[in-house]
């Protein structure tokens, strides 16, 4: 992962605040694969249950996805943050049986945050591509 930002420490505490997430983790069966300051690597292995009526994967599954690794992006500090607007562009038929996202901050803000999720999945071919902004929390 780029500037060594991957932590094992924060990666199981992530992981543990996210096993309610029950709709993600198990529904979906989403695993957080990578954590680190603005950035979160996510992983779904397919099944028939992602599956639509035309034999293609979900939108909804693969935004999902996206969402998810924005939540996993933007919640790795103290500072809780909820989706506010997300937009997806589905690229290409997926061709594997895994879908790999990166969720990755183009900027924060003091109650704002913005990001890019980049979806391939493990043969490499690009998925989908998703912005998603974010509302920090304040207590």
């Amino acid at each position: 992962m780029e500037n060594n930002l991957f932590d094992n420490e924060k990666l199981a505490r992530i992981k543990n605040f996210f096993k309610d997430d029950i709709f993600a983790t198990e529904t979906t069966g989403i695993d957080i694969v990578e954590v680190g300051e603005g950035y979160a690597k996510c992983s779904m292995a397919l099944s028939k249950k992602h599956f639509n009526a035309a034999n293609g994967i979900m939108g909804g599954a693969i935004y999902t996805l996206a969402d998810f690794s924005f939540a996993v992006a933007t919640n790795a500090s103290d500072v809780r943050t909820v989706t506010s607007s997300g937009h997806i562009q589905y690229l290409s038929g997926v061709k594997g049986d895994t879908l790999i996202s990166e969720a990755r901050m183009l900027k924060d803000g003091k109650r704002v945050c913005f990001y890019e999720i980049i979806i391939k999945d493990n043969t490499g071919v690009l998925v989908a591509k998703a912005s998603m902004d974010g509302v920090h929390l304040t207590t």
